[in-house]
């Protein structure tokens, strides 16, 4: 591993399983001092135990403005800063739009939307006032591509790309980079989720959805919750000072790009 963030503190939303915990983890070896929070508090607490006991957690709901707000600014005071925010939290509805109904509808963007409007905004807080910081979202391939069933979803994650480029552009002044990351069919429990849901809309098994979507990679597999996790830590670092407002795809070159 790199010694790309010695002496940086960095806070992973969504961080108890998958993705999240794969960039935590990475943060980790690349020398970052990484606090982990979920709403799951119980995997949670599993998570941290897999990392060592000195790892830091804290239980957060992302929709809830002012718990983002206290969590970050004490995650600032603790650890003498905030250099590194990752909001990856996020979550998923699978039905037809016919049959989605208002409240679904509002919770997704409640957490993937609002959610990282609440971290991008806590953390750039913080970040101006240090004149230095990396924000880090997580989109998907759905949020450049409409998938059906999937229209929230796909919805909330273009909005995260539009947010980022906007936020990259306002908080460039300040020192502030602004990206995100775009994974594509990513092997973790969160996908697993994800073939369930297809396979109880389309009428099909979950085995038949995993091959039905690993078919149109043309890398012709999943990729791994590492790999998204090692881009997004070179995305962080000072080797990618120059790049802001991108949204970078990590998909084993599935169109869009």
């Amino acid at each position: 591993m790199s010694h790309w963030h010695e002496g940086k503190v960095a806070l992973v939303t969504g961080a108890a399983s998958g993705i999240g915990l794969a960039i935590a983890q990475r943060l980790i070896a690349d020398g970052a001092t990484v606090v982990l929070t979920d709403v799951d508090a119980e995997a949670l607490k599993a998570a941290a135990a897999g990392l060592g006991s000195e790892t830091a957690v804290r239980v957060l709901d992302v929709s809830d403005p002012d718990a983002v707000e206290s969590t970050v600014k004490a995650v600032a005071t603790d650890h003498g800063g905030l250099d590194i925010m990752v909001n990856n939290a996020g979550m998923i509805r699978i039905a037809p739009v016919l049959e989605t109904s208002g409240d679904d509808w509002q919770r997704i963007f409640d957490v993937n939307v609002h959610g990282t409007f609440h971290g991008c905004k806590a953390a750039a807080a913080v970040m101006r006032e240090q004149g230095s910081g990396v924000i880090i979202n997580a989109s998907s391939g759905a949020g450049r591509k409409g998938v059906a069933n999937i229209a929230g979803y796909c919805a909330t994650k273009a909005a995260v790309i539009s947010l980022t480029q906007s936020l990259a552009a306002e908080l460039a002044p300040h020192g502030i980079r602004v990206n995100a990351y775009v994974p594509g069919h990513i092997q973790t429990p969160f996908w697993e989720e994800i073939a369930s849901g297809f396979a109880d809309a389309m009428g099909k098994t979950s085995d038949e959805v995993i091959e039905m979507f690993r078919s149109t990679v043309p890398m012709a597999r999943f990729g791994t919750a590492e790999e998204v996790a090692a881009c997004v830590s070179w995305l962080a670092s000072d080797e990618a000072s120059y790049v802001s407002g991108e949204s970078l795809a990590m998909n084993g070159a599935e169109f869009p790009y």
